[in-house]
């Protein structure tokens, strides 16, 4: 069976969290490492895709584009994948860690201010059961340059990790993974946004309700005016736009 559907050309994973994770502990347990890309990817990112062929190429070669947002996943639905189920970064982060504390897998936590990762690293233990975290970083604000890129393959190489989380934001951590994957050899490299900041506390979640009618975003809106209100002016209409042209099929994609 398929297991993507095309939003404004980015293949988006069309199952659920459980499957995913399923998934994911079965590779880990039975397939060589490939440094499978995996991002949690909403709006923003899909919309950016549209305006970066760069980035587009960098979201349809990953192994999994998990829908992020609902918007995305109504589209999916629109379009057949009746099963589609969001695929939210800090929801596919906790189940993963739940539903591995108690095998062999490895993590390794990558992102986040100066604290942050090392922060989540007790919060796994304590949050989730899961004392398998092998290492933490945290990157610079700026670009990182191939050696420090080296280093840090050498560091999450000597870990022996599986899994490398990637917390920065898009399309920052996807860029960040691509580079990543040519300095180390690891079962996945996933990226998941604010995961980091949620599950460490630092930033306040939407109610359930509010994220499962698509209005997250406009809760984190309100949440962090000064730092969102122009990116969400930007993406909301412009993601109902390209959407609504691909419906009256005056757009190609």
């Amino acid at each position: 069976m398929e297991k993507t559907v095309k939003v404004l050309g980015i293949p988006l994973y069309n199952q659920n969290i459980p499957n995913a994770v399923a998934e994911l502990i079965r590779i880990c347990k039975e397939e060589p490492p490939q440094n499978r890309l995996v991002s949690a990817t909403g709006a923003h990112g899909l919309v950016y895709a549209q305006e970066n062929e760069s980035f587009a190429r960098i979201l349809q070669d990953f192994y999994w584009n998990l829908p992020d947002g609902m918007p995305s996943v109504w589209i999916g639905r629109w379009k057949g994948a009746k099963q589609m189920q969001r695929c939210y970064g800090p929801g596919f982060f906790a189940e993963t860690m739940k539903k591995t504390a108690t095998t062999t897998i490895k993590h390794f936590l990558c992102g986040g201010k100066e604290g942050v990762a090392e922060e989540l690293k007790e919060k796994c233990g304590k949050k989730f059961g899961n004392y398998n975290i092998v290492g933490t970083y945290c990157p610079p604000f700026r670009e990182m340059t191939d050696t420090e890129m080296k280093e840090l393959g050498q560091k999450i190489q000597e870990s022996q990790t599986d899994i490398v989380w990637v917390g920065l934001s898009t399309p920052k951590q996807e860029v960040f993974a691509m580079k990543l994957s040519k300095f180390i050899q690891c079962q996945f490299i996933i990226t998941v946004g604010a995961a980091f900041d949620f599950h460490t506390d630092r930033v306040k979640r939407a109610p359930r309700w509010v994220q499962n009618i698509g209005m997250e975003w406009f809760f984190r809106l309100m949440m962090e005016p000064k730092r969102l209100y122009k990116r969400y002016l930007h993406v909301v209409p412009k993601f109902i736009y390209l959407n609504f042209l691909e419906l009256l099929k005056l757009r190609k994609v």
